[in-house]
């Protein structure tokens, strides 16, 4: 009975994870990726025009990259060809389903 109890607590934690990791996404958004790309997505922020960051709020350019991808780009980081830092890596601020809910979030930005 104890043992069950511990995986129906542990399933109840799986299950509401997820829907606050999606509520915090516009959150994460304005403390971590806005201040380059914009709250809107567009990259016309002074920093994101100085770094060339693409539109995100492009249905054109969002549909050239999977999530799977994003999510990585966001995890690991993204360099140039050069090896020069384009965006930092977040895996180790950022949980992956922290990372997850913001790839949902990144997707609502599409026009």
């Amino acid at each position: 009975m104890k043992s069950l109890s511990i995986i129906g607590i542990g399933a109840a934690a799986l299950l509401l994870s997820s829907p606050t990791a999606r509520a915090a996404a516009p959150d994460t958004w304005k403390a971590h990726c806005a201040s380059c790309h914009g709250e809107d997505g567009a990259g016309q922020t002074k920093i994101g025009r100085k770094l060339g960051v693409k539109d995100l709020s492009d249905a054109a350019y969002q549909k050239s990259f999977t999530d799977d991808q994003l999510f990585k780009n966001l995890k690991s980081g993204e360099t140039d060809a050069d090896g020069k830092v384009k965006m930092k890596p977040f895996g180790e601020k950022l949980s992956d389903d922290d990372i997850k809910a913001l790839v949902a979030y990144v997707r609502t930005l599409s026009k």
